[in-house]
């Protein structure tokens, strides 16, 4: 039975010692693997840093790249009507309604006024019927062509004319602004330089003028450009000591601007 079923001791004795062979052989052959060095974690110190850095230099550029809308609208209404702004501000919308109203109505009464202004300047002007010739002490001569119904310029006032001055002795027209499409001169009363063509005389006669009226006027050279004469540029010129004969009226009187 034990030769039947039992293996001999020659087949069961190199069996194990080749399985104890394998066994150590696999297991000495077999290199363990070397201890895994603890990753960096994203939440180090330097890397926070680093986000941090990151993060503030891309918010620092888009602040540089976001436009920056240039506050005008609302400054410009502080600064123009201020008055208005404060008031809507204390008192509600009701009293910067009222305000602008207020100046609306300045301003048309201001048109109005210039209306009837102009209205009787025209009514009041009349054509002289005879020309009579007027010698004032300073050696002007002037001959009243149209009397005119508005107001008188005073010092600082602005003086819109129209004028036409030619030299006596030659008749050389030097400025006109009567023909074509020359514009009217403008002149502050009291101030110098003067415009093209005007001299102290025409100024002198200009105080005793209103707007509308129109006079004939001789300057002597004293009151003319005198000795040295002038150079009005484009071949333009007025000799010395020359007598002036000028056309003079007056369109406008107002408050010279600020």
């Amino acid at each position: 039975m034990a030769t039947i079923f039992g293996s001999p001791p020659f087949l069961s004795l190199p069996l194990n010692r080749t399985t104890h062979q394998i066994a150590s052989s696999s297991s000495s052959s077999q290199t363990p693997p070397p201890p895994q060095q603890p990753q960096p974690s994203d939440s180090s110190p330097q890397s926070t840093t680093n986000l941090s850095e990151e993060s503030v230099q891309v918010s620092v550029k888009a602040q540089q790249q976001k436009p920056i809308k240039p506050v005008t609208s609302s400054t410009k209404v502080d600064s123009t009507d201020w008055i208005a702004t404060s008031l809507t501000k204390r008192f509600g919308l009701g009293a910067g309604l009222a305000w602008v109203g207020f100046l609306a109505f300045g301003v048309i009464s201001e048109q109005i006024k210039t209306r009837l202004e102009v209205s009787q300047q025209e009514a009041n002007t009349r054509n002289v019927e005879e020309e009579k010739e007027v010698t004032l002490p300073n050696g002007i001569r002037y001959y009243e062509l149209k009397i005119g119904g508005g107001a008188s310029p005073r010092q600082g006032d602005l003086v819109v004319i129209d004028i036409m001055g030619k030299v006596e002795s030659t008749g050389e027209v030097f400025v006109n602004t009567f023909e074509g499409e020359k514009k009217p001169l403008a002149l502050v009363m009291g101030s110098r330089p003067y415009s093209k063509g005007v001299c102290e005389g025409i100024e002198y006669v200009l105080k005793t003028m209103k707007a509308g009226g129109m006079r004939k006027v001789i300057v002597p050279p004293e009151l003319g450009f005198r000795e040295n004469g002038a150079d009005l540029g484009s071949g333009v010129q007025i000799p010395p000591l020359a007598t002036l004969e000028y056309i003079v009226e007056v369109d406008k009187v107002s408050i010279a601007p600020a």
